[in-house]
């Protein structure tokens, strides 16, 4: 019996910029497939339904891959439909499946199985960040979140500023929405005035919006509501490149 494929589903951070961020190939998938391995699916049906599925929502199978779902189901057992043949898809609440996503357990056992695995192309916020801000992308490294505690955040900033100027490295990391702007407070203290910070929001959204500056130049930039950068609530990735 043929072994079917998991397809990985890159998801825009904002709905309206479905069709413009999604291939054709991923929009013809859509409607091939009915079974889905996701991590909302409130989210996975809305995106679905922007690409334009136009399979009714009730014949759809969605294993909901969440973190309170996660540790309780075996990967294995969401791939078992593409054991028998069947092709399903995956997809992260936003951005691309297995990057910066626990998508990357489900690939990680495709591959254990034998299950051919297809990324599509998408929008990764990552890359797109890295392409906005001007910054090496030869030489670049992602982060996830830093600590939390003031303390072991300000060791790690610094120890990512140092190995920036070393390798001449782009960082890149990422904060829940709503600590924003806090920290970018903290790195606009810690960081040495000559080091580049680039903030890149909302992006694929309307209200995209991406500010690369010294950190100087950040010191003269306001941040609130109503002020020049409001950072709060919206989803940001932060990189920095040192100077040697």
């Amino acid at each position: 019996m043929a072994i079917g494929t998991l397809y990985l589903f890159p998801v825009p951070l904002a709905p309206d910029a479905v069709l413009a961020s999604i291939p054709a190939k991923g929009l013809a998938l859509i409607n091939e497939i009915d079974e889905y391995i996701v991590e909302n699916p409130k989210t996975a049906r809305r995106f679905l339904k922007e690409m334009g599925l136009k399979t009714p929502q009730a014949d759809l199978i969605l294993h909901d891959y969440g973190k309170h779902q996660r540790d309780k189901v075996p990967s294995k057992s969401f791939l078992a439909a593409a054991l028998s043949g069947k092709s399903l898809g995956l997809m992260s609440e936003a951005g691309c499946p297995g990057i910066a996503d626990p998508g990357a357990e489900i690939v990680a056992e495709a591959h254990r199985l034998g299950i051919p695995v297809v990324p599509l192309v998408g929008p990764s916020s990552i890359l797109l960040a890295l392409m906005g801000s001007g910054f090496n992308g030869q030489q670049f490294a992602f982060h996830g979140y830093l600590p939390i505690e003031k303390k072991d955040r300000a060791t790690r900033v610094a120890e990512l500023e140092r190995e920036s100027a070393q390798k001449g490295q782009t960082q890149l990391f990422i904060e829940t929405p709503f600590r924003n702007e806090s920290l970018l407070a903290e790195l606009i203290r810690l960081l040495k005035p000559t080091t580049r910070l680039c903030v890149a929001m909302d992006l694929t959204a309307a209200t995209e919006q991406i500010i690369s500056k010294t950190v100087q130049q950040w010191k003269t930039t306001s941040i609130g509501a109503g002020k020049a950068v409001e950072l709060h609530k919206r989803p940001a990735i932060f990189l920095l490149l040192a100077s040697k």
